[in-house]
């Protein structure tokens, strides 16, 4: 095998800084929207056509209740106007929705609290700038949101660009295998910032983390099941969660169930050989259909309910949709045929440690050909609430969010160019500050836009 040549730390340096050329960090301030912008409500209703037309309405009115909601449905709206900024050709797995709620606490294999990205959705590899961008322009939005003053905003933004800036010179004097095995523990969090917490921010935190480590599966499990005839079932709570045996009846019961089924018994030949022979361990029992999130209402999402060693032993799966990312028409195709199969590459290369149950499937039966991504459905969950957030609690939440979006570039990305591209200077990070307000101010536009087509009745959103 012969010997692979790979670039020296001061070649990839360099090739850092000469990509200041090619886009000066200062040029990242600037956002004007394109003459031939695409109407936002058309790149929302172009993604409706392809989900549940039942479910839509649900999508739209969740997406008009504030412009954060709105954000958080917007990320196709954005990848669109993210290709027309300047990016310095360093390319890492991004996330591709990298807005402050998709940032959350989770269980570790080793049942250990971790803080890291949770939704990869969109992930594709691109521009690092753009996860940065999004990220930024969140902060911004919440924080419009809870009346932050302009200085306010800025502060929150420099300061998590600034951690992102800092900590990407820190994983480029780091070994590979360090980067690796980085992680962001809770508790070790928690003790990183006990200084600037106070008291009270350290009660609240320690709130969140014991919330977090009782949203578990029983927790669920309790909640979304009863008892039926002496077999649990999902109940039902229709829109939001629909039993199979409540969508169709007679022969097309049957099929639906026999196709969600083999979904699940096929997905275990993509986990390793120790996951696969625990999932053996469980019966399915249920399926329904559940509502989630707010980008993603309307595509189709399966709850799998399984039981292991007696009733009391559950094991709730997510069967969600995986369509092609919102960045596949601006950046090169994924290398991945499964839309599944990459969420879950670009997740364990971003994630540092990821669900056990983690895995893909294709269907092609019922409705067409679909991809589909498993996990679990609750597995010590903790989301930040944003509209509880004072400034100083938002810069706080920022730099953790910064940390952890470091990492995950450097896992996949050159670290040591991005560190050389950003320099030691705040100039990026005031560029990006002016960016994130601009955005927000154009996401505000977007959001009217929405709420007029459906005032019109061009859109029909659910009521509240």
């Amino acid at each position: 095998m012969p010997i692979k040549a790979l670039p020296t730390p001061s070649e990839r340096a360099a090739r850092g800084k000469d990509a200041r050329t090619r886009a000066p960090r200062g040029a990242h301030a600037d956002y004007e929207p394109a003459s031939e912008r695409t109407d936002p409500v058309e790149v929302i209703e172009r993604q409706s056509r392809t989900r549940l037309p039942e479910l839509v309405p649900i999508r739209y009115q969740r997406m008009m209740e504030s412009p954060f909601r709105f954000y958080r449905g917007a990320a196709a709206i954005m990848a669109a106007d993210l290709a027309r900024t300047p990016t310095s050709g360093i390319d890492v797995q991004l996330c591709g929705d990298a807005h402050l709620l998709n940032f959350r606490l989770l269980a570790s294999p080793e049942r250990r609290l971790m803080f890291d990205i949770n939704d990869f959705d969109e992930t594709l590899p691109g521009p690092w700038e753009w996860d940065v961008k999004r990220l930024a322009t969140s902060l911004v939005i919440a924080g419009r949101g809870n009346d932050f003053t302009v200085d306010e905003r800025r502060r929150v933004v420099t300061d998590m660009v600034g951690a992102y800036r800092l900590w990407m010179r820190r994983f480029a004097a780091m070994t590979n295998l360090d980067v690796w095995y980085s992680h962001a523990d809770a508790d070790e969090l928690a003790r990183q910032f006990a200084d600037l917490l106070g008291r009270r921010g350290a009660r609240r935190l320690s709130r969140a983390t014991t919330r977090a480590r009782s949203r578990d599966q029983l927790r669920a499990f309790n909640k979304l099941t009863r008892v039926v005839d002496g077999e649990r079932r999902f109940v039902s709570d229709p829109p939001l969660l629909v039993p199979v045996s409540e969508l169709v009846a007679g022969t097309e019961h049957a099929l639906l169930i026999g196709e969600l089924a083999s979904i699940v018994d096929r997905y275990a030949a993509t986990l390793s050989t120790d996951r696969r022979s625990l999932l053996a361990q469980y019966r399915l029992v249920d399926f329904a259909r559940k509502v989630v999130g707010v980008g993603s209402v309307g595509t189709r999402c399966w709850v799998a309910l399984l039981l292991g060693r007696d009733g009391d032993d559950p094991l709730l799966l997510q069967v969600k949709e995986a369509g092609t990312s919102v960045l596949a028409d601006h950046l090169p195709g994924s290398e991945y045929d499964n839309q599944g199969e990459r969420v879950v590459a670009g997740q364990r290369l971003m994630q540092a440690t990821s669900d056990i149950f983690l895995g893909w499937q294709r269907v092609d039966a019922l409705d067409g050909k679909r991809d589909f991504y498993l996990r679990q459905l609750q597995d010590w969950k903790g989301v930040a609430v944003a509209e509880d957030m004072v400034p100083e609690g938002l810069a706080l939440f920022g730099r953790a969010c910064a940390g952890t979006l470091a990492r995950a570039h450097a896992r996949s990305g050159d670290r040591i160019a991005i560190a050389a591209y950003l320099g030691t200077g705040e100039g990026f990070d005031r560029a990006i500050a002016r960016f994130a307000e601009a955005y927000a101010d154009q996401n505000e536009a977007d959001h009217g836009a929405l709420v007029e087509a459906a005032r019109t009745g061009r859109v029909t959103a659910a009521s509240t």
